[in-house]
């Protein structure tokens, strides 16, 4: 048996013709839908990218305990755990958040990792000239600092022809290693492309697919902040990332290509993916991380065609996380049997005629509100503002994206624990340096109805949904076995039996930092 994983980034399913969309030109989406499953309730789980695929790895919710980070020594890896059971593993990419500080121990979980340069930022091209920039006064680049922006130009510079595009790069690499192996048993290509996170970097052929009625200055990079932009501005940006799409549909189109030349369907699986959406002005957004996670951020596209059952052409409605799932799931194609630390389930079942694996999909962000949904409500759980200092992260590799932590970050570390999954092992406990997220209104608690408010305009109040979406939140959070601080910044009571609270060396929990009572804090979350 064979897989193939292929995942993008920042894919927003309300772009493709499969769930909805009429104008983006994306046939081979269309085509992709006639030949698997497609699933209609798809969450997402830990945010952003990095906790996005340390939660794939795992099959487990990192978000309760640690911002952006790697594989931890106590971690499962699905790609190391088919590595061993003598399923050969392959990683093809151009996502270079892999090869920074906070990623650095992922690709060594794979037999084998190609890397394919030059997305956003990477620091790819040596060159102490300042490179030609068009005047651009409403870029990304303010968000990330201007080295990481004159960077990104710098390798633009060499990537003028499709050719020499990093996503091009890695699809036909992943197409050879198709073409190389067609005929072994017993593989995992995860093929995976940075496009279409942004900046919206793409070539006039794709480009030209849309009509351009805005010839102001230069913006393929939002920022992530509010939209200030005129209208005109903002549908010129979103006909950009729409021809982003419509290139990611032509390397789609590559690979069902080859498993088409190749006679790949009868035993191979397919999985298309993505880690999270992405905002092109809905809420008056750009981009994620700092407004709550709307629909179009947090319902994903997610296809799946498994050789066994055959299933194509037909749509799922049970409620699925594909970064949480997918793990136990290709488990289960190779007939190995998940660990006891995944909490995700195999889709098989689901794929082949509905079955429900879950009743509530639980996600977010590290020091952010928390997010449950039926598939219909979508219930927030807000931070309590008093509180929203009280942030502790729990670590044994103490890097952040790109950096190790400061030795400021690691003075007055703790051990606690362990918890449930850390295989015995204590964990550092810090204050978190910092919070990146909501702020002021988009922290409080609130609940939406899908079915009554698509488009989340107007929350609303219904007491028995939101105690039971509550009462589901509190329940995933005790299985996935989330610290005490983490209830107490929500304003909720840590349960009792929590296998860590605030421990020190000795497994003590000290008297200054003894469970609280937070009755009061429940009204004030929900403020």
């Amino acid at each position: 048996m064979k897989c193939i994983l292929f995942m993008f980034d920042s894919l927003n399913r309300r772009y493709l013709p499969p769930y909805g969309n009429e104008w983006v030109h994306a046939p081979n989406f269309k085509r992709l839908a006639e030949k698997c499953v497609t699933f209609d309730t798809s969450y997402i789980g830990s945010m952003p990218c990095l906790p996005a695929r340390r939660e794939w790895h795992t099959s487990r919710p990192g978000f309760l305990h640690r911002s952006w980070g790697p594989i931890e020594p106590f971690d499962d890896s699905v790609p190391q755990i088919l590595k061993d059971r003598n399923v050969y593993t392959h990683l093809c990419t151009d996502h270079y958040h892999y090869w920074e500080d906070g990623g650095g121990t992922i690709a060594g979980r794979y037999n084998t990792f190609d890397f394919h340069r030059g997305q956003e930022g990477d620091p790819w091209i040596g060159q102490v000239a300042d490179p030609v920039v068009p005047p651009s006064p409403s870029s990304g680049y303010r968000s990330l600092g201007k080295a990481h922006w004159r960077q990104d130009w710098v390798n633009r510079g060499h990537m003028k022809f499709e050719e020499q595009m990093p996503q091009t790069r890695t699809i036909r690499a992943g197409v050879e290693f198709l073409h190389r192996n067609a005929e072994q048993d017993n593989w995992l290509l995860q093929l995976e492309t940075f496009d279409p996170h942004e900046p919206f970097y793409v070539l006039p052929k794709y480009r030209d697919l849309y009509p351009r009625e805005f010839h102001g200055p230069h913006f393929d990079w939002p920022p992530y902040a509010r939209v200030t932009q005129s209208p005109e501005e903002v549908l010129d940006l979103r006909r950009t990332y729409a021809a982003l799409i419509s290139m990611c549909d032509a390397s789609l189109g590559m690979v069902l290509d080859t498993m088409d030349e190749l006679s790949m369907w009868d035993d191979t699986m397919l999985i298309v993916c993505t880690d999270h959406g992405f905002l092109l002005g809905e809420h008056g957004w750009w981009a994620k991380m700092v407004m709550p996670w709307y629909e179009e951020l947090a319902r994903t596209p997610f296809f799946v065609w498994d050789p066994r059952s055959k299933k194509a052409g037909e749509r799922r409605k049970s409620i699925v996380q594909p970064m949480l799932d997918m793990g136990p799931t290709i488990l289960e194609f190779f007939g190995v049997e998940p660990t006891p630390d995944m909490l995700g389930k195999s889709l098989k079942k689901t794929i082949e005629d509905d079955t429900p694996v879950r009743d509530y999909a639980l996600f977010g962000a590290f020091g952010q509100p928390a997010y449950i949904s039926d598939g219909r409500y979508v219930y927030t759980r807000g931070v309590v503002p008093e509180l929203n200092d009280r942030l502790f992260r729990y670590w044994l590799l103490p890097t952040n994206m790109r950096a190790p932590f400061t030795p400021e970050e690691c003075r007055g570390a703790t051990l606690v624990g362990p918890f449930r999954f850390t295989k015995g092992l204590q964990l550092l406990r810090t204050m978190n340096p910092f919070s990146w997220g909501p702020k002021g209104e988009d922290l409080k608690t609130k609940l939406y109805d899908l079915a009554a408010d698509p488009t989340q305009e107007k929350p609303g109040h219904d007491k028995a949904v939101e105690q039971r979406m509550l009462d589901a939140m509190i329940q995933l959070m005790v299985q996935a076995d989330a610290p005490a601080d983490t209830f107490i910044r929500l304003g909720i009571t840590p349960p009792a039996g929590l296998s860590v609270y605030t421990c020190d060396s000795a497994g003590e929990v000290p008297k200054s930092d003894a469970i609280m009572d937070c009755r009061h804090l429940d009204r004030k979350a929900s403020e």
